[in-house]
């Protein structure tokens, strides 16, 4: 847990008053490994964050035990609230818009054209040569 960090203030158990959070939250789910509540700053109603309670800037520094319900969490979350229409999001680095450093995944209903997550996909011309030396460096590694 890190001490500044607004998510493992709402994770953390607070020993004064034997109560989960200092800060508190709307609570979807909770195990030993996650926590999923609903994002008080919404992009439509229902739009919940799925954290693991490892606290990691970054995917890549949670631990995989720490990842395995992520998924079948966010799945419930979008089954129970009836999203028919719904993203699920996960970005890491200021770059790729992450405002938190501590990972999260969003669960996000689009219930409509303008609610909801807005996004382009600006699909760049493949050279083929290079995306087959970029897959071998890439398959190499894994």
């Amino acid at each position: 847990m890190a001490a500044a960090c607004i998510f493992c203030k709402i994770i953390k158990v607070n020993p004064k008053i034997l109560k989960k959070g200092e800060i508190p939250s709307f609570k979807l789910f909770e195990s030993e490994r996650l926590l999923a509540f609903l994002d008080i700053q919404p992009l439509s109603l229902g739009h919940a964050l799925v954290v693991p309670k490892h606290h990691g800037a970054k995917l890549t520094d949670i631990p995989d035990e720490s990842l395995t319900e992520i998924l079948s969490v966010a799945k419930k979350i979008a089954k129970a609230m009836d999203a028919e229409n719904y993203n699920i999001l996960q970005n890491n680095g200021r770059l790729a818009h992450q405002e938190v450093d501590h990972v999260h995944f969003h669960m996000i209903p689009k219930p409509n054209q303008t609610e909801g997550l807005g996004i382009e996909w600006p699909a760049q011309k493949t050279d083929m040569d290079k995306l087959r030396d970029f897959y071998n460096q890439v398959k190499a590694k894994m």
